[in-house]
C-alpha cells in the first residue's frame, strides 16, 4: 500500500506517519508539508508544498497512492466563520478533490461532535460537517471520516504547542484509567494510525468513526 499524508508535521500526523512507516504492509510513504518534517526513512519520501490553496500540483504527485491519510487542521479558538471555513472546508476540499481517484481511499480527522447536519449552533462543528460531506460525496474509492474525543499521543509524539503538551504530559499517567471510564471519548495517536491503516486496506461498514471504533479498528491491525 502507498499512502500520502498531509499534516504529518502537526501530533496526529505525526502520530499516523510513525504507524505507517512501522508497518510492514505499507510500501511507501509520501508527506506533504509546508514545513521541514526533520527525519529520514527509507520508505518516505517528503514533498515541500508552501501554498495549499494551489493544490493542483498535487495531482499527479499522489496519482498512485492509494490511501490519503489527512491530518491537516487548525483550531477555531479565535477565528471567525469565513476565515475558519478558508482555513478548514475550503483547503481541505480543494486537496481533496485536486487528488481524488477511484484508486485511492481518504481517511480525515475531524472531531467528537462534527456536525453533519451543518445547522448546529456551533460553528467549528457545522464547518467540519460540511467538510465530511464534501470529502463523502467525492470520487474515492472510500472515505472515512475520523471523530477522536480526547487523543493521548504515544511513542515520543509531541504536541507543538507547549501548554497542550503539558497537559498531555500530566494525562499520560492517569489515561488508562481516564480510557477505561470514556472508552467511546478516548483514543491515541497509535490507534488512530493503526485504524486509518485497517480502513485503508480491508474497508469499514461505517463511513464516520468514533474513538470506540478507532480501538477496535487498531486491534484488527494488530
Amino acid at each position: 500500500m502507498k499512502v500520502v499524508i498531509f499534516g504529518s508535521t502537526g501530533m496526529v500526523g505525526a502520530g499516523v506517519l510513525l504507524e505507517c512507516l512501522e508497518d510492514a504492509r505499507v510500501e511507501s510513504v509520501l508527506v506533504v508539508n509546508r514545513t521541514p518534517l526533520g527525519r529520514t526513512h527509507p520508505k518516505l519520501r517528503e514533498v515541500m508544498h508552501a501554498d495549499f490553496s494551489a493544490p493542483e500540483p498535487l495531482r499527479d504527485l499522489c496519482a498512485d497512492c492509494d490511501a490519503c491519510f489527512f491530518c491537516l487542521g487548525v483550531t477555531s479558538v479565535g477565528l471567525d466563520e469565513p476565515t475558519y471555513t478558508r482555513l478548514t472546508y475550503d483547503l481541505t476540499t480543494g486537496v481533496a478533490r485536486a487528488i481524488a481517484t477511484p484508486r485511492m481511499t481518504i481517511c480525515y480527522v475531524t472531531g467528537a461532535g462534527t456536525d453533519s447536519t451543518e445547522q448546529g449552533s456551533r460553528m467549528w462543528a457545522r464547518v467540519k460537517g460540511r467538510t465530511e460531506n464534501a470529502l463523502l460525496a467525492m470520487p474515492f474509492k472510500a472515505a472515512y471520516m475520523f471523530r477522536p474525543g480526547y487523543i493521548q499521543p504515544l511513542k515520543g509524539v509531541r504536541s507543538k504547542t507547549a501548554w497542550y503538551q503539558a497537559v498531555y504530559t500530566v494525562a499520560a499517567v492517569f489515561y488508562p484509567l481516564i480510557h477505561r471510564l470514556t472508552p467511546g471519548g478516548t483514543t491515541t495517536t497509535v490507534e488512530i494510525g493503526k485504524a486509518m491503516l485497517q480502513v485503508a486496506e480491508v474497508g469499514c461498514g461505517k463511513p464516520v468513526l468514533d474513538a470506540r471504533d478507532m480501538s477496535v479498528l487498531a486491534a484488527a491491525r494488530g
